[in-house]
């Protein structure tokens, strides 16, 4: 820990926030627990480091995020109270967290259970698309920067802030973000986006319901390298109990091609919340953990911030104290209960017998126009109405089709009005189908709902429309219909996946081979020449054998003939130059 930063513990910034601890630090900050005295609460202080303090720029950076981050409000994310700039100190006032982080969490229990791995997945999901809409990334989401309270609930933290922290890592060369869940664009050096917040949300949900990490490897950049190929072990593979569903939200969020990645928070939190509405009972109640108490889970793990907290002194006093209060409410309760009761006594029974009841025959409201009757004066004073409405194309707009409660009743006049509820035809109200048309499911579904329809979706797979889009709707767009009709909405469930028997290749030639795999809406992919005994030319092998099945535009790798090898001829040993004399003991048998 860098000690020149323990000068500010037992100091008071802006003669409001009283210092007393350090609580964490980080390459960029050291955070603080503090008391505001103005407003009598804990709070955390985050102060920047002395020797970026005097970075003008960075300085500035910090002031213009800060600013921004303190501009949200969420439930889900730990408030930013206060920014400021004192006696050449920058810091930021949070909300003190009483809680430990996810990354802790997760430490103490391994692999969450898939109701609560959701649980907390919707609150952060609900964190991000908030701050998205108000243009902040948040570029470094991990259960390090995820808290969760006592009773469950998820406080994202940092919001902004990482962008700053990504900024002093590169002038330090280090590694920008986490790279256990950093996104393929950040890892190849892009510039992130929101959809990037998404990816690294999707590695956190897979971390919360297998217990590991999707990519691992030795060194930062093996890591980083899987998550730009992005070949991760679907999730139910290293637990079967997870759903399906969840497991295919969780891969299309942590997608290594953007396009393919939730292109917002909003459509992942849909796709999460249509999950949840399906499995009844898939989620504990917001606010609730899995076991309702975080003690139970995570009893050596100390809580950040410790509150409340009371001498032997303060005790006492504040039970004398309290037993006064007993007392005096207990009183209060007793007559507040006296009242309650006389008048519930009054109402429901002692005034039919203290007064005369004047009661009247209740007419008939059905068919005529319901402004002629809650205008009409007489009826007003009489009467408490309350209008419903509903679609009835046999009747005109305006009339009463029903009343509750219903003509020939005999009810008693009451100074409040006598409670009249008339039903009112709306009459046949057209609109005109608009047009959905290669947008996506929620998209088209709150456009259509937007426009006064119902919308039915029916999948069906498609070659030439993304998964997810709308291919068609019934009736067409420009229609004119009625209001509450049902619009039948086709959308793509992505291309249909064919099978075929692999043909047999071995034995032809390469470009016949070839010729075979087009034909058989196959994919040549590659061929490697070897030498063989079989004619050159001629394929020797195929990627996959024949006659398996396999997928359409599956792509197939050759192996081809070069021929045998070449064995050399000898080289004949050059004769040796032979002496006259040799030649002579030769002829005469001398050897």
């Amino acid at each position: 820990m860098d000690s020149s930063m323990d000068k500010y513990l037992g100091t008071t910034l802006d003669d409001r926030y009283e210092i007393s601890e350090i609580i964490g630090t980080g390459g960029m900050a050291v955070v603080y627990r503090a008391t505001d005295n103005r407003l009598n609460r804990s709070v955390a202080v985050k102060i920047l480091r002395d020797e970026l303090a005097l970075d003008d720029e960075f300085r500035r950076r910090f002031q213009t995020e800060a600013h921004a981050v303190a501009m949200l409000s969420h439930p889900n994310i730990v408030s930013v109270y206060d920014v400021s700039h004192t006696e050449g100190v920058e810091y930021i006032v949070m909300e003190l967290i009483e809680g430990v982080t996810l990354m802790q969490y997760m430490q103490k229990k391994g692999a969450l259970g898939w109701k609560e791995a959701l649980h907390f997945s919707v609150q952060i999901t609900k964190a991000l698309e908030h701050a998205h809409a108000k243009g902040i990334v948040h570029r470094d989401i991990k259960p390090q920067n995820i808290m969760i309270l006592r009773d469950g609930t998820i406080k994202v933290a940092d919001f902004g802030i990482a962008a700053l922290e990504s900024a002093q890592e590169q002038r330090s060369d280090q590694t920008v973000g986490s790279v256990h869940y950093i996104a393929p664009e950040q890892a190849r050096g892009e510039t992130p986006d929101t959809r990037s917040d998404i990816y690294s949300l999707g590695v956190v949900m897979y971390e919360m319901l297998t217990g590991r990490m999707p990519y691992d490897g030795d060194t930062a950049e093996q890591i980083a390298l899987k998550h730009i190929a992005g070949i991760a072990v679907p999730p139910q593979e290293v637990n079967p109990e997870i759903p399906d569903e969840l497991a295919r939200i969780t891969l299309k969020a942590m997608s290594a091609d953007i396009g393919a990645r939730y292109q917002n928070a909003g459509e992942l939190l849909a796709d999460l919340e249509e999950f949840r509405k399906t499995r009844s009972g898939a989620a504990p109640a917001a606010g609730e953990a899995a076991d309702g108490n975080l003690d139970g889970v995570i009893p050596d793990v100390e809580p950040i911030g410790r509150t409340g907290e009371l001498s032997k002194a303060k005790y006492v006093r504040r039970r004398r104290r309290s037993r006064k209060v007993s007392i005096m409410s207990g009183a209060v309760g007793v007559l507040v209960f006296m009242v309650a009761v006389f008048v519930f006594l009054w109402n429901y029974w002692l005034r039919d017998i203290f007064s005369v009841a004047e009661r009247i025959e209740l007419p008939s409201f059905v068919g005529q126009n319901y402004e002629d009757v809650v205008n009409d004066g007489s009826l007003r004073n009489l009467y408490a109405f309350t209008v419903t409405y509903s679609i009835d194309p046999d009747i005109p707009e305006g009339q009463i089709i029903s009343q509750d409660p219903e003509a020939g009743r005999s009810m008693m006049i009451v100074p409040e009005g006598i409670s009249v509820t008339l039903t009112v035809s709306t009459g046949v109200r057209e609109a005109v189908v608009p047009d959905v048309l290669n947008h996506s499911r929620q998209e088209a579904m709150v456009e259509l709902q937007n426009a006064g329809f119902v919308p039915e979706v029916i999948y069906t797979s498609s070659d030439e429309v993304t998964e997810g889009y709308v291919i068609s709707t019934d009736p067409a767009p420009g229609a004119s219909l009625a209001e509450g009709s049902t619009i039948f909405v086709t959308v793509s469930s992505g291309p249909a996946v064919h099978t075929i028997s692999m043909p047999n290749l071995v034995g032809y030639s390469e470009d016949e081979a070839i010729g075979i795999l087009n034909s058989n809406n196959l994919s040549y992919a590659d061929t490697t020449y070897i030498e063989s005994d079989q004619e050159p030319g001629t394929v020797i092998r195929q990627s996959i054998d024949a006659y398996e099945d396999v997928e359409e535009h599956t792509r197939i790798y050759l192996w081809v003939s070069l021929g045998p090898k070449e064995t050399p001829e000898p080289t004949p040993s050059p004769t040796p130059e032979r002496s006259e004399q040799d030649i002579i003991d030769e002829i005469f048998g001398r050897a």
